[in-house]
């Protein structure tokens, strides 16, 4: 069965607090597509983030190049328990990587399912081994740390760019963290994330955003803090109980009435923990409509 690959948190956050205490594999953070393969009934799967990939409706010829590789039928026919998840290359926000680089697929993570809603991932120096066998691509830690300083982490993200991008073409999107023993304080197994200033300055200046002002930081952080998994659940079931379902048709509600809370509710917690800030809330609305995007990916299929 189809299994979306789990969001990736940011560091410094409740969801990651922890997180560093202990060995933290430091991985590149490539900037394509991302997909996973799987077997059902001796038959080889594919999905995008998220849905399930066929011949008909495939996402930039990624089932495509899965049938086409019999080394990842090899690797399930002697594995058929696990799941590949990766990122297909094709060109997303970055366009530095260097041409052989694009259109392959690279592994980042291994798991088995546990029951209908949990995987168990498994530990990189497992999984690394098996791939290597088949000829199967996947992304190497940058560093294996125990324990690390911000200084340590921060020299692992200067070096990001180090991976697949053209040299002298700039950094890469970041670096993920991962502790294989971590599970933070809702008992969830996650990973850390951190994004280059300059990646992030890219899709700001493409959301029209004046970077150099240093007020995009704010509406950032009062969206990441108070447009919460829990409001954007709330004002959805609001709509389903009102209209008797889902229907694509009541996006722009969603993302209105999100917004509408957020602003509503949440204005004086965030004036008073930002010190009165300037808010930019046309910015404020296109990065909460980003962030509704990123909690419910699959009613924008």
């Amino acid at each position: 069965m189809f299994r979306k690959y789990q969001h990736i948190e940011r560091m410094g956050t409740e969801e990651t607090d922890g997180i560093d205490l202990g060995v933290c594999h430091i991985f590149y953070k490539i900037d394509g597509s991302n997909g996973s393969i799987w077997l059902e009934y001796d038959e080889i799967k594919a999905g995008s983030r998220n849905r399930v990939l066929s011949l008909e409706s495939d996402n930039h010829d990624f089932f495509k190049h899965v049938k086409e590789t019999p080394a990842y039928w090899d690797y399930l026919q002697k594995h058929p328990m696990h799941r590949l998840f990766g990122e297909w290359l094709v060109p997303h926000s970055l366009k530095t990587y260097r041409a052989e680089s694009w259109r392959k697929f690279y592994v980042f993570d291994v798991c088995t399912d546990v029951d209908e809603e949990t995987v168990e991932y498994l530990p990189y120096e497992v999984y690394k081994p098996l791939l290597e066998k088949h000829g199967i691509l996947y992304i190497p830690p940058l560093a294996v740390i125990k324990n690390p300083d911000n200084e340590s982490i921060m020299r692992c993200l200067e070096k990001s760019g180090q991976f697949l991008v053209e040299d002298g073409k700039g950094i890469g999107e970041g670096i993920v963290i991962k502790n294989y023993d971590y599970y933070n304080r809702f008992k969830r197994q996650t990973w850390a994330k951190m994004v280059c200033n300059e990646f992030k300055e890219k899709h700001a200046k493409e959301m029209g955003v004046d970077v150099a002002s240093g007020k995009q930081l704010v509406e950032e952080a009062i969206v990441d803090k108070y447009c919460s998994p829990h409001l954007v659940e709330k004002e959805y079931a609001k709509i389903v109980s009102d209209t008797g379902g889902w229907r694509s048709q009541h996006i722009p509600r969603l993302l209105m009435t999100v917004f509408y809370s957020l602003v509503t509710e949440e204005c004086w917690n965030f004036v008073k923990e930002f010190k009165q800030p300037r808010v930019d809330f046309k910015r404020l609305n296109q990065l909460s409509i980003r962030k509704v995007k990123e909690l419910k990916p699959e009613i924008f299929c």
